[in-house]
Protein backbone atom coordinates (compact mmCIF):
# COMPACT_ATOMS: atom_id res chain seq x y z
CA UNK A 1 0.00 0.00 0.00
CA UNK A 2 1.25 3.46 -0.90
CA UNK A 3 2.13 6.08 1.65
CA UNK A 4 1.21 9.73 1.35
CA UNK A 5 3.39 11.57 -1.15
CA UNK A 6 3.51 14.66 1.05
CA UNK A 7 3.22 15.19 4.76
CA UNK A 8 0.10 16.98 5.95
CA UNK A 9 0.89 20.29 7.66
CA UNK A 10 1.84 20.08 11.32
CA UNK A 11 2.41 22.61 14.00
CA UNK A 12 6.10 23.03 14.78
CA UNK A 13 6.36 23.50 18.50
CA UNK A 14 8.83 22.57 21.19
CA UNK A 15 8.39 19.32 23.06
CA UNK A 16 5.74 19.67 25.71
CA UNK A 17 4.72 23.16 24.56
CA UNK A 18 1.06 23.66 23.87
CA UNK A 19 0.63 25.28 20.43
CA UNK A 20 -0.67 28.82 20.34
CA UNK A 21 -4.11 29.67 19.03
CA UNK A 22 -2.48 31.21 15.97
CA UNK A 23 -0.59 27.99 15.21
CA UNK A 24 -3.74 25.91 15.64
CA UNK A 25 -5.74 28.19 13.32
CA UNK A 26 -2.98 28.20 10.71
CA UNK A 27 -2.83 24.42 10.73
CA UNK A 28 -6.59 24.11 10.53
CA UNK A 29 -6.58 26.46 7.55
CA UNK A 30 -3.90 24.38 5.83
CA UNK A 31 -5.78 21.14 6.42
CA UNK A 32 -9.06 22.68 5.23
CA UNK A 33 -7.21 23.59 2.05
CA UNK A 34 -6.16 19.96 1.57
CA UNK A 35 -9.79 18.88 1.94
CA UNK A 36 -10.89 21.60 -0.52
CA UNK A 37 -8.35 20.38 -3.06
CA UNK A 38 -9.47 16.77 -2.62
CA UNK A 39 -13.09 17.76 -3.22
CA UNK A 40 -12.07 19.75 -6.30
CA UNK A 41 -10.62 16.68 -8.04
CA UNK A 42 -13.24 15.73 -10.61
CA UNK A 43 -11.93 12.25 -11.37
CA UNK A 44 -9.77 10.57 -8.73
CA UNK A 45 -9.62 7.41 -10.83
CA UNK A 46 -7.71 9.23 -13.61
CA UNK A 47 -4.66 9.42 -11.35
CA UNK A 48 -4.44 5.63 -11.11
CA UNK A 49 -4.40 4.01 -14.58
CA UNK A 50 -3.44 0.64 -13.09
CA UNK A 51 -6.89 0.52 -11.48
CA UNK A 52 -8.93 1.23 -14.62
CA UNK A 53 -9.41 -2.48 -15.32
CA UNK A 54 -9.59 -5.67 -13.30
CA UNK A 55 -9.16 -9.10 -14.84
CA UNK A 56 -8.83 -12.21 -12.72
CA UNK A 57 -10.31 -15.70 -12.43
CA UNK A 58 -12.55 -15.24 -15.43
CA UNK A 59 -13.89 -11.88 -14.28
CA UNK A 60 -13.23 -8.89 -16.55
CA UNK A 61 -14.48 -5.47 -15.50
CA UNK A 62 -13.56 -1.83 -15.98
CA UNK A 63 -14.03 1.06 -13.60
CA UNK A 64 -15.74 4.35 -14.35
CA UNK A 65 -15.96 7.50 -12.22
CA UNK A 66 -19.05 9.49 -11.34
CA UNK A 67 -20.11 12.53 -9.30
CA UNK A 68 -23.13 12.98 -7.08
CA UNK A 69 -24.36 16.10 -8.84
CA UNK A 70 -23.81 14.59 -12.31
CA UNK A 71 -25.83 11.40 -11.94
CA UNK A 72 -28.57 10.84 -14.49
CA UNK A 73 -32.11 10.63 -13.12
CA UNK A 74 -32.44 6.88 -13.87
CA UNK A 75 -29.10 6.19 -12.18
CA UNK A 76 -30.04 8.29 -9.17
CA UNK A 77 -33.32 6.41 -8.74
CA UNK A 78 -31.57 3.09 -9.21
CA UNK A 79 -28.99 3.91 -6.53
CA UNK A 80 -31.64 5.19 -4.11
CA UNK A 81 -33.65 2.00 -4.56
CA UNK A 82 -30.55 -0.14 -4.11
CA UNK A 83 -29.74 1.78 -0.95
CA UNK A 84 -33.22 1.14 0.46
CA UNK A 85 -33.20 -2.55 -0.42
CA UNK A 86 -29.82 -3.09 1.25
CA UNK A 87 -30.08 -0.76 4.25
CA UNK A 88 -33.70 -0.48 5.38
CA UNK A 89 -33.75 -3.73 7.34
CA UNK A 90 -30.38 -3.27 9.11
CA UNK A 91 -31.27 0.28 10.23
CA UNK A 92 -34.76 -0.72 11.39
CA UNK A 93 -36.76 2.15 12.94
CA UNK A 94 -33.85 4.54 12.34
CA UNK A 95 -34.15 4.12 8.57
CA UNK A 96 -36.63 6.96 7.71
CA UNK A 97 -34.33 9.62 9.14
CA UNK A 98 -31.17 7.91 7.87
CA UNK A 99 -32.61 7.60 4.38
CA UNK A 100 -33.12 11.36 4.10
CA UNK A 101 -29.51 12.00 5.14
CA UNK A 102 -28.07 9.39 2.80
CA UNK A 103 -30.11 10.57 -0.17
CA UNK A 104 -28.73 14.06 0.31
CA UNK A 105 -25.17 12.78 0.69
CA UNK A 106 -25.37 10.65 -2.44
CA UNK A 107 -26.24 13.55 -4.75
CA UNK A 108 -24.02 16.17 -3.11
CA UNK A 109 -21.42 17.87 -5.37
CA UNK A 110 -18.59 16.40 -3.26
CA UNK A 111 -19.89 12.83 -3.54
CA UNK A 112 -17.76 10.60 -5.77
CA UNK A 113 -18.58 7.24 -7.33
CA UNK A 114 -16.68 4.44 -8.96
CA UNK A 115 -18.92 2.18 -11.00
CA UNK A 116 -17.89 -1.33 -11.96
CA UNK A 117 -18.99 -2.46 -15.40
CA UNK A 118 -18.51 -5.94 -16.72
CA UNK A 119 -17.37 -7.02 -20.16
CA UNK A 120 -19.37 -9.82 -21.76
CA UNK A 121 -18.54 -10.94 -25.30
CA UNK A 122 -17.06 -7.56 -26.06
CA UNK A 123 -20.03 -5.62 -24.71
CA UNK A 124 -20.65 -3.83 -21.44
CA UNK A 125 -23.40 -5.33 -19.29
CA UNK A 126 -25.28 -2.68 -17.37
CA UNK A 127 -26.59 -5.24 -14.89
CA UNK A 128 -23.20 -5.09 -13.21
CA UNK A 129 -23.92 -1.50 -12.21
CA UNK A 130 -25.31 -2.82 -8.93
CA UNK A 131 -21.67 -3.20 -7.93
CA UNK A 132 -19.75 -0.09 -7.11
CA UNK A 133 -18.34 2.25 -4.57
CA UNK A 134 -19.47 5.56 -3.14
CA UNK A 135 -17.56 7.93 -0.95
CA UNK A 136 -17.76 11.46 0.32
CA UNK A 137 -14.82 13.64 1.18
CA UNK A 138 -15.52 14.58 4.76
CA UNK A 139 -14.39 17.44 6.94
CA UNK A 140 -14.56 15.07 9.91
CA UNK A 141 -11.55 16.07 12.03
CA UNK A 142 -10.53 18.14 9.01
CA UNK A 143 -8.40 15.29 7.76
CA UNK A 144 -10.36 12.14 7.03
CA UNK A 145 -12.06 10.72 4.00
CA UNK A 146 -15.03 8.54 4.74
CA UNK A 147 -16.09 5.85 2.34
CA UNK A 148 -19.32 3.93 2.27
CA UNK A 149 -19.67 1.00 -0.06
CA UNK A 150 -21.51 -2.22 -0.71
CA UNK A 151 -19.65 -4.62 -2.96
CA UNK A 152 -19.90 -8.39 -3.07
CA UNK A 153 -16.39 -9.89 -3.04
CA UNK A 154 -15.65 -11.53 -6.38
CA UNK A 155 -12.26 -12.83 -7.46
CA UNK A 156 -10.52 -10.50 -5.00
CA UNK A 157 -12.34 -7.52 -6.49
CA UNK A 158 -13.22 -6.19 -3.03
CA UNK A 159 -9.57 -6.05 -2.00
CA UNK A 160 -8.69 -4.40 -5.31
CA UNK A 161 -11.28 -1.66 -4.70
CA UNK A 162 -10.11 -0.99 -1.15
CA UNK A 163 -6.52 -0.71 -2.34
CA UNK A 164 -7.71 1.96 -4.76
CA UNK A 165 -9.55 3.85 -2.03
CA UNK A 166 -6.47 3.81 0.22
CA UNK A 167 -4.30 5.01 -2.67
CA UNK A 168 -6.71 7.90 -3.28
CA UNK A 169 -6.70 8.82 0.41
CA UNK A 170 -2.90 8.88 0.59
CA UNK A 171 -2.59 10.75 -2.71
CA UNK A 172 -4.77 13.49 -1.22
CA UNK A 173 -2.80 13.49 2.05
CA UNK A 174 -5.74 12.24 4.11
CA UNK A 175 -5.01 10.68 7.47
CA UNK A 176 -7.42 7.76 7.38
CA UNK A 177 -10.14 5.81 5.63
CA UNK A 178 -13.35 5.41 7.64
CA UNK A 179 -16.41 3.30 6.91
CA UNK A 180 -19.57 2.02 8.52
CA UNK A 181 -20.36 -1.71 8.71
CA UNK A 182 -23.52 -3.35 9.99
CA UNK A 183 -22.79 -5.74 12.87
CA UNK A 184 -24.99 -8.37 11.27
CA UNK A 185 -22.79 -8.35 8.17
CA UNK A 186 -20.19 -10.69 9.63
CA UNK A 187 -18.71 -11.40 6.21
CA UNK A 188 -17.93 -7.71 5.68
CA UNK A 189 -16.52 -7.36 9.21
CA UNK A 190 -14.18 -10.29 8.59
CA UNK A 191 -13.19 -8.86 5.23
CA UNK A 192 -12.22 -5.44 6.63
CA UNK A 193 -10.47 -6.96 9.63
CA UNK A 194 -8.30 -8.98 7.27
CA UNK A 195 -7.40 -5.70 5.55
CA UNK A 196 -6.29 -4.34 8.96
CA UNK A 197 -9.26 -2.09 9.65
CA UNK A 198 -10.12 -1.67 13.33
CA UNK A 199 -13.11 -0.42 15.29
CA UNK A 200 -12.64 3.32 15.63
CA UNK A 201 -12.69 5.17 18.94
CA UNK A 202 -15.56 7.16 17.37
CA UNK A 203 -17.71 4.04 17.00
CA UNK A 204 -20.70 3.90 19.39
CA UNK A 205 -19.45 0.70 21.02
CA UNK A 206 -16.26 2.47 22.11
CA UNK A 207 -17.76 5.85 22.92
CA UNK A 208 -20.26 4.24 25.28
CA UNK A 209 -20.61 0.43 25.46
CA UNK A 210 -24.22 0.73 26.59
CA UNK A 211 -25.15 2.89 23.61
CA UNK A 212 -23.12 0.59 21.40
CA UNK A 213 -25.35 -2.33 22.31
CA UNK A 214 -28.32 -0.38 20.95
CA UNK A 215 -26.67 0.43 17.63
CA UNK A 216 -26.64 -1.93 14.67
CA UNK A 217 -23.33 -0.77 13.24
CA UNK A 218 -19.64 -0.21 13.91
CA UNK A 219 -17.38 2.51 12.52
CA UNK A 220 -14.10 1.08 11.24
CA UNK A 221 -10.95 2.91 10.29
CA UNK A 222 -7.50 2.44 8.86
CA UNK A 223 -5.05 5.21 9.71
CA UNK A 224 -1.94 6.36 7.88
CA UNK A 225 -0.15 8.58 10.39
CA UNK A 226 0.29 9.00 14.14
CA UNK A 227 -2.15 11.90 14.45
CA UNK A 228 -5.01 9.98 12.87
CA UNK A 229 -4.12 6.89 14.90
CA UNK A 230 -4.13 8.96 18.10
CA UNK A 231 -7.64 10.23 17.48
CA UNK A 232 -9.39 7.49 15.53
CA UNK A 233 -7.82 4.40 17.10
CA UNK A 234 -6.55 5.45 20.52
CA UNK A 235 -9.18 8.12 21.25
CA UNK A 236 -6.58 10.57 22.53
CA UNK A 237 -8.66 13.76 22.57
CA UNK A 238 -6.09 15.81 24.49
CA UNK A 239 -3.28 15.12 22.04
CA UNK A 240 -5.63 15.84 19.15
CA UNK A 241 -6.76 19.17 20.57
CA UNK A 242 -3.12 20.22 20.83
CA UNK A 243 -2.25 19.13 17.33
CA UNK A 244 -5.29 19.99 15.25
Amino acid sequence: MATAEKKRPRISSGAGRRPSRKEVLERKKAIDELVRKAIAVKDHLAQFPAFHKFQRNGLSVYLESGRGDKLTLPMRKYIQNLLKVNMEEPYGPEWPSEEKIKRQEMVAPEARYIFIKQYSNGFTTECSMNQGLFWKTSCLLSMCMSYKWRLLPRARLGKFMMQLIEQIACKNQMGAVMLTVQKANTQAMAFYTKLRYVISSTSPSRVDPQIGLEKSYEILCKTFDWEAKSKLEDGNEELWSQNS
